[in-house]
């Protein structure tokens, strides 16, 4: 009996405790009434034939052949994004938003093979929106999407993902301000660096912070937004960024992060050779950016948009490039780099479309490799004339060597004819693009390249183009909104591959045979 006793008591204690739990959850439900949320997201399956990998094979002095690393030539891709934000007011809200994806279909690591337990979720972005009482100063704080102003092809210098604190004020209807303070760096080098070096320190001199202002005009037919950015980042704050390979220095390109990070250093593919180590005694170089995007629609169906950007990285010392791969055959080159990007777009909307024509012209290299690049430098680019050779369209794509080829137009120029949102089918577009892609990079600078094939450099490094060299690219985009957030993407692409033969093989004693490049995907997007 005083074990059953023991027994019902016990029962009536957790009975009590169970109680109080639901009691407490139920009074915290109740007080929290006054946060609404609101959930939006995105779900995208695609299916996709391709190559954009411009060669098919290569072979070096030694004789050893060589094929791109993208061989698949069909591709079935999925990603899902997903956005949660906690409303407590107009002045106050909180935001998270997941992405799920890629997910290669048949592929393990991804969770697209047999049993689909991949580790593929993502925070993109987490941050919290709040206004000072009483003003209308407004502040973003945490990781989120930071995309410098642009027009006319999009952004050449930053549209990415970062932690940041971003505070913007509306002064009036015609102007506002805003300013942020950005570290995209910091903490990943583990002082594991090139051996001889005197600063392998973990987390010494490795943030990298940035600093910017911008000033949105507004009046009747002319928006403008003339902006800068300072920054300054330690003498490590581009290592130890690829985990696979933390011996790496600022000139490696294998890792995603680098990959949009690339644009600071003079170009990703010089032969560097084992001594990659800059020699410098400085520890901090500043970084400066200027950009002045405007748009004209005061000749309205007409609208002009143009886009003037400058960009530069202080030395921070030299390093060693190789001639030909020859490591007897050195030269001493500079980390500098500084350049500047001109771009515009002109459009005329019709009944029936909006045929316009678009171009680009940045400074490229002069040759001389000790006095640094002069192509303009970047942080995470996404030029989008293009959505073959640049971040276009849905800027996805199930084949990975048929997307994100020239993001930050630096080294090239190019010309283009579009015709969009052409419509003659209720529900149904398409969008028509002819272009042309040409290099403003001294032919004399393949002698540095690590390959014979480094103008073909696909996702992860940012191919290089010679003013002898050209690309011609054709796309069609025909877009059916099948529901009112359902659409189907069909899009067809192709590229003329024009690289001057004669500039790169004369420079390498290898090979390679170069080829067109093609794709044809279809997207099937559901978004809420």
């Amino acid at each position: 009996m005083r074990n059953e006793g023991k027994t019902l008591a016990r029962f009536k204690k957790q009975c009590m405790v169970v109680l109080l739990a639901a009691g407490m959850l139920l009074g915290s439900v109740g007080g929290a009434n006054a946060i609404e949320f609101k959930a939006s997201g995105e779900w995208l399956v695609g299916f996709g034939v391709g190559d954009g990998d411009l060669y098919s094979r290569s072979k070096n002095s030694d004789g050893e052949r060589s094929k791109p690393n993208h061989d698949d030539q069909f591709g079935a891709i999925q990603r899902v994004k997903l956005q949660l934000d906690a409303v407590a007011s107009e002045s106050l809200s909180g935001t998270v938003f997941f992405e799920i994806g890629d997910q290669t279909w048949g592929n393990s690591e991804t969770g697209g093979a047999l049993g689909a337990d991949g580790q593929v979720v993502e925070v993109k972005n987490a941050y919290i929106d709040w206004a000072v009482p009483d003003t209308d100063l407004k502040l973003r704080m945490g990781l989120q999407g930071i995309a410098l102003p642009n027009v006319a092809g999009g952004a050449a210098v930053m549209d990415g993902d970062a932690a940041a604190v971003v505070a913007s004020y509306q002064f009036n209807d015609n102007v506002g301000l805003t300013a942020f303070w950005m570290r995209p760096v910091n903490d990943n080098f583990d002082g594991s660096g090139p051996e001889g070096s005197r600063s392998n320190k973990a987390n010494w001199l490795d943030n990298m912070d940035l600093f910017a202002l911008t000033l949105p005009l507004t009046f009747d037919g002319i928006e403008a937004t003339p902006w800068v950015m300072y920054g300054i980042q330690g003498k490590n704050a581009l290592r130890n960024l690829d985990n696979e390979n933390p011996e790496h220095t600022w000139s490696t390109n294998d890792g995603a992060l680098l990959y949009t990070m690339s644009g600071l250093t003079p170009q990703m593919n010089y032969n560097t050779g084992p001594g990659r180590d800059p020699s410098t005694k400085k520890v901090w170089g500043s970084m400066f950016w200027a950009g002045l995007p405007v748009a004209l629609t005061l000749w309205d169906p007409l609208n002009i948009e143009f886009d003037i950007n400058y960009g530069y990285v202080e030395k921070m010392g030299r390093y060693d490039v190789q001639k030909r791969g020859n490591p007897n055959d050195v030269v001493r080159g500079s980390t500098k780099r500084e350049g500047w990007l001109a771009k515009a777009l002109v459009e005329y909307k019709m009944d029936w479309g909006v045929p316009g024509i678009f171009g680009w012209y940045a400074s490229g290299d002069d040759g001389n490799i000790k006095n640094g690049s002069e192509r303009m430098p970047s942080l995470a680019p996404a030029g989008s004339f293009t959505p073959f050779l640049g971040a276009g369209n849905v800027d996805w794509a199930p084949v990975g060597s048929t997307y994100e080829r020239f993001m930050s137009y630096a080294g090239t120029w190019g010309i283009g004819l579009q015709v969009r949102d052409m419509s003659f089918v209720e529900d149904l577009s398409h969008t028509f693009i002819a272009s042309y892609r040409g290099g403003t990079n001294s032919p004399s600078m393949v002698k540095y390249m690590s390959s014979a094939t480094s103008w073909s450099d696909g996702f992860g490094s940012e191919p290089y183009l010679t003013t002898n060299d050209g690309l011609m690219e054709f796309n069609l985009i025909n877009n059916y909104k099948m529901y009112e957030n359902f659409d189907v993407n069909l899009e067809l692409g192709y590229v003329i591959n024009m690289i001057d033969n004669d500039t790169w093989k004369r420079s390498w004693s290898g090979s390679y045979k170069k080829e067109d490049g093609y794709k044809a995907q279809l997207v099937f997007a559901y978004s809420f």
